[in-house]
């Protein structure tokens, strides 16, 4: 090597250690909002794999973009990361925010980390509950929480499968996790909303997932042959259970509802492989959520549980909702706004 290459060395070295410093500056980790100067939030969703929780994300930067807070956001890696989305908790909790919203996986997973959020720092839950009993036991306080009716969501399915469906037709119900709350109460609110209507057979648990619910729909499909519809507890299920449907060549005879409002579930809406969605906003809840989260951190009084919007989506609006996705087709005024200052 010459002695102009030695020379060259560490200049080179010191190009490639400064272009990698901004790099780094650059990129960050998922937190997506950066040192800001105002009020530090922490957020913990389930997995970005699925599309709803995607949603959410968005409507979580957008918040803490118009408020100028800063944003430290953690996901898990999907809907099995229970202790991975709890780990995630307790790193965030340990840099002292101002307040802290979860969306955790289940009623329990996020327990134990929220017992070691100081007492005077907010907590704001949203989508998924965190256990109430749970809570208490440990001097849990949430401030508020913000999600959809699950339950009102359901008796809407029901109300659009009764359109669907000839009265006393036999109707498939495909629910998520066992034992998961959000599915429970989907399902007896399409339960409560069938009576007199229609007969919904017992649920089968197909972990919100879209591969399982195709082949649990098949299999229903073989069995009964009769069957006239299917209620799937999101869409996520509810678009497996229309590839089953058109697998058996019974696109069109047999109706197919969920819940979520996801895009790709508007999409089978609107060219028929679904029937209806109950479409509720992630966007919206998470937007919400997180304007709740620095009203709270700035001493504001929050009313106890906040509905998030719902609305069925069928070929006759979906247009409509595509162009209004993520936000609502009709007008929501977050309750939180007004004690932001607008």
């Amino acid at each position: 090597m010459n002695a102009r290459g030695w020379q060259a060395v560490p200049l080179l070295r010191v190009l490639v250690v400064a272009l990698v410093g901004l790099v780094a500056a650059g990129c960050g980790d998922d937190s997506g909002g950066g040192d800001s100067g105002g009020d530090r939030v922490g957020v913990v969703i389930k997995g970005l794999d699925n599309p709803f929780f995607a949603a959410m994300e968005q409507g979580v930067q957008a918040a803490a973009h118009d408020r100028k807070a800063d944003l430290r956001l953690r996901a898990a890696t999907g809907l099995e990361d229970t202790a991975g989305q709890a780990s995630k908790l307790e790193a965030l909790i340990a840099e002292g925010l101002n307040c802290y919203l979860v969306n955790p996986i289940n009623q329990s997973n996020l327990v134990r980390a929220l017992s070691h959020v100081p007492d005077d720092t907010p907590v704001v839950n949203i989508d998924s509950p965190v256990g109430a009993d749970e809570a208490r036991a440990l001097g849990i306080d949430i401030s508020t929480y913000i999600g959809t009716n699950n339950r009102a969501a359901g008796k809407l399915a029901a109300d659009a499968m009764g359109t669907l469906v000839d009265r006393g037709a036999r109707v498939g119900v495909i629910g998520g996790i066992s034992g998961d709350a959000t599915s429970a109460a989907r399902i007896e609110g399409f339960r409560a909303g069938a009576r007199g209507r229609f007969e919904p057979l017992q649920h089968v648990s197909a972990d919100w997932d879209e591969s399982k619910a195709m082949l649990a729909a098949s299999s229903l499909l073989r069995d009964e042959p009769g069957i006239a519809g299917f209620f799937a507890a999101n869409d996520q299920m509810a678009l497996g259970v229309a590839m089953a449907v058109a697998d058996a060549g019974r696109t069109g005879d047999v109706a197919v509802v969920g819940v979520d409002g996801i895009e790709q579930a508007l999409d089978a809406v609107q060219r028929g492989a679904m029937s209806a969605t109950v479409s509720q906003y992630p966007y919206t809840i998470g937007k919400v959520g997180v304007e709740a989260c620095l009203a709270a951190a700035s001493g504001k009084s929050l009313p106890a549980h906040v509905d998030a919007p719902i609305q069925v989506v069928t070929r006759r609006n979906v247009a409509r909702a595509k162009a209004n996705f993520p936000q609502p087709v009709q007008p929501f005024e977050s309750p939180f706004a007004a004690l932001l200052g607008g």
